[in-house]
């Protein structure tokens, strides 16, 4: 009976929120408590700067939301100094036992890394209250750390936003299978309000009617409290550098930090709130903020939001001083780390305004707020309130599941052949895990959306398969600016595909980080993950198939050369007089070796009456091919072994040239034509070749799907730091 009625007991949840910044990520957690009242009880705690008028009295937002606030508690010491945050805290815990002692939650919701927070962790941890630590384990490099880790230690249970934080911390002993890896709760919302019909109304609204989309910078700095002269320079650089850049700037009042009334005295003394050129506000609904991110130019400071929202969007960002030094970022983050003068400010704009990037999942998928309800109805009540901690350090460990919480780490990876369209979804260790194959259109526009349908079915595919889908790499024939993800020309096999940008498309749609390559290059980047490349510096991988292709690893590096035309092997001339390439050059391995080049040479034979032996046989409805001229010559066809010798010594006098050229210690062939060239390429190696490069191995590949696999290892390996 007891226990029976215990089950039936709703979850009180407190719900304890500070400022602004932790409300838009509690938020979501609050509207998913209150969907559920018949499992959860939820009370709201208001305290911090929420209830400061020269912070914008935000605790109005959460009415306005139609929470109860249950309690609000004055903590602010005012002063903005280091002190005014010690007494503050003090105040925090002389207030909160009443609180605590009359609402007596199950559980408590602390967010991040505030002082404020700090305080309700130690009085719930005293008072015996279960805490769940939303965010624990990230770092950014000031006193948060210090702050965050110190809930982290206080806390029960812990929802991260990615991978690196649950490693931190079960480095910091904390018992995994307390730790939930959610995503960042606030990305539900972002990723599903992003396409808002009316943002350009918002931007007007706050910036004036005739402020276009990404004509405009979003600015947010706050004080560094471990450092607050040096950020407050920096702040001060900061409004000088936006002030020569002349672009309408919508700039927030700092939070309340030591140091925040120093940079409000510098936002004044540079006229800053009367100048034509800016909009200075204490507070905008973050709802609102989110639309005035995603569309903004530029957005520049130290906030989390640009490290971590901003990059859902793919908003250029430029992070200034350290505030948020060792957090994890994708590539629209741009790092000043220190500065002399505005001109280096200024620059970092110049190299950023205006710019889009691929959309961002580091911090989440859009399904937080899913897990960490499950999460905390999962919590065992009557389990001992003392913490365990796991020593000596734990090793690679997995974090709770929740039901069908994704764990497999995955790409999708799309190989766009002459004539097959193909998406698969490819596991961290190269494991093909399901592969959709489609007939490749015609047109862009026909292309573009058969790539979406097959990626979001792949997409959907993955819930049910348990990967987690991290990005997207794109294999293409012809060449390719893997920087902007733009195919700058195609091959004849794939007409109308030049100059297209297709990272952008797939990004938006997908909301994923998209990267786009040469198949040869992707060929190489496949054996260096997956293959006999893996390990080795310097090795050049051949492709051998309709044409001839091929990337070139250099000290671990793919090599893409000035105008991304390196490693174009299949158009190597070896003789001058050679037959025509598809190219328009003559002489090149292609011409020779490829299986066209081959289908050209059984279609000759053949026309001739000369391809056909004893022992063969050719439908007169097949098409002669290259299959057809092999065989011929294994029946004894000294034609056909003549054009087969050839082609052989052409790719090894091709393969002899790239040797004395880079130099690589391993050479890979790959593709259909692989196992037959392996032994003549050897052969012409060890005759032509200078001594010192006679040695170097030859292998053929042992990969299936090289261009899906070396798409799929762009996503894989991908690295997010940039510093400028």
């Amino acid at each position: 009976m007891e226990r029976s009625e215990k089950s039936l007991k709703r979850l009180r949840v407190c719900v304890a929120t500070c400022n602004r910044a932790d409300y838009s990520k509690l938020a979501p957690i609050m509207f998913g408590i209150k969907s559920q009242p018949e499992i959860f009880d939820l009370d709201v705690v208001v305290l911090g700067s929420h209830l400061i008028d020269d912070y914008g009295n935000t605790f109005r937002m959460i009415e306005q939301d139609e929470f109860d606030i249950g309690s609000k508690l004055h903590t602010i010491v005012r002063g903005e100094d280091e002190a005014a945050m010690v007494e503050s805290v003090g105040l925090a815990l002389v207030k909160l036992p009443d609180v605590l002692q009359r609402l007596a939650p199950d559980i408590l919701l602390v967010h991040g890394d505030r002082f404020d927070a700090l305080a309700l962790a130690t009085a719930a941890a005293l008072m015996n209250i279960r805490i769940l630590h939303l965010e624990g384990g990230e770092v950014s490099g000031t006193i948060d750390d210090s702050i965050r880790h110190a809930i982290s230690k206080l806390a029960h249970y812990h929802a991260v936003c990615t991978r690196s934080a649950e490693r931190h911390l079960i480095s910091m002993c904390e018992d995994h299978s307390r730790i939930l890896l959610a995503g960042c709760p606030s990305y539900d919302k972002l990723l599903s309000a992003y396409k808002r019909d009316d943002y350009t109304d918002i931007i007007k609204s706050w910036l004036g009617d005739d402020v276009k989309e990404q004509n405009y910078i979003v600015a947010l700095q706050h004080p560094v409290t471990t450092d607050i002269k040096n950020s407050i320079k920096i702040y001060d650089l900061m409004l000088d550098a936006l002030i020569s850049f002349n672009k309408k700037t919508l700039i927030l009042f700092p939070n309340i930090d030591a140091g925040s009334k120093e940079m409000v005295r510098v936002m004044r003394r540079k006229g800053i709130e009367q100048h034509p050129n800016f909009r200075a506000v204490k507070h905008v609904p973050f709802d609102q903020f989110i639309q005035l991110v995603a569309h903004a130019g530029c957005m520049i400071g130290n906030s989390s939001c640009g490290v971590r929202e901003a990059g859902a969007f793919g908003t250029p960002v430029i992070n200034l001083g350290t505030r948020q030094t060792g957090r994890e970022t994708g590539e629209n983050v741009l790092h000043v780390r220190d500065a002399d003068t505005h001109n280096k400010i200024y620059h970092a704009l110049e190299l950023q305004f205006g710019k889009r990037y691929p959309c961002s999942k580091i911090y989440g998928d859009g399904n937080a707020v899913q897990r960490i309800l499950k999460f905390m109805q999962s919590i065992d009540l009557s389990e001992p309130l003392q913490k365990k901690f796991c020593f000596p350090q734990v090793k690679e460990c997995i974090s709770q599941d929740i039901d069908h919480i994704l764990e497999t780490q995955s790409a999708l990876a799309v190989d766009l052949g002459g004539t097959n369209l193909r998406v698969a979804i490819v596991s961290m260790k190269g494991k093909v895990v399901k592969k959709y194959i489609q007939l490749n259109p015609k047109t862009f526009e026909e292309r573009i959306e058969l790539i979406l349908t097959m990626c979001k079915q792949a997409m959907a595919d993955a819930v049910h398969l348990n990967c987690r889908i991290l990005g997207v790499g794109v294999s293409t024939g012809g060449r390719v600016n893997p920087q902007d993800g733009i195919v700058l020309h195609s091959t004849k096999l794939i007409n109308e595909w030049s100059s297209v940008d297709i990272r952008t498309p797939l990004s938006s749609a997908l909301h994923l980080p998209v990267w786009v390559d040469n198949d040869g290059n992707c060929a190489a980047l496949a054996e260096r993950k997956f293959g006999h490349g893996k390990g080795v510096e310097n090795f050049v991988t051949i492709i051998t198939g309709t044409g001839i292709g091929g990337g070139i690893i250099q000290h671990n590096e793919l090599i893409h050369g000035n105008t991304f035309c390196a490693a174009e092997l299949g158009h190597i001339v070896v003789s001058l007089e050679g037959p025509e390439c598809m190219c328009g050059g003559h002489g090149c391995i292609e011409a020779y070796s490829s299986g066209l080049a081959l289908q050209k040479e059984a279609k000759r034979l053949h026309d001739e009456d000369l391809l056909i032996v004893e022992g063969m046989t050719v439908n007169n409805k097949e098409q002669v091919n290259a299959v057809h001229l092999i065989s011929a010559a294994r029946l004894g066809n000294s034609k056909a072994e003549s054009v087969l010798h050839t082609a052989g010594t052409a790719l090894g006098l091709g393969i002899v040239n790239i040797l004395h050229m880079v130099n690589p210690s391993l050479v890979i062939l790959s593709g259909v034509l692989a196992a037959h060239y392996e032994n003549p390429v050897r052969q012409v190696i060890s005759q032509r070749a200078l001594v010192s490069a006679q040695e170097t191995k030859v292998m053929v590949s042992e990969l299936e799907d090289p261009a899906l696999l070396g798409a799929a290892s762009m996503v894989l390996d991908y690295t997010t730091r940039r510093t400028y």
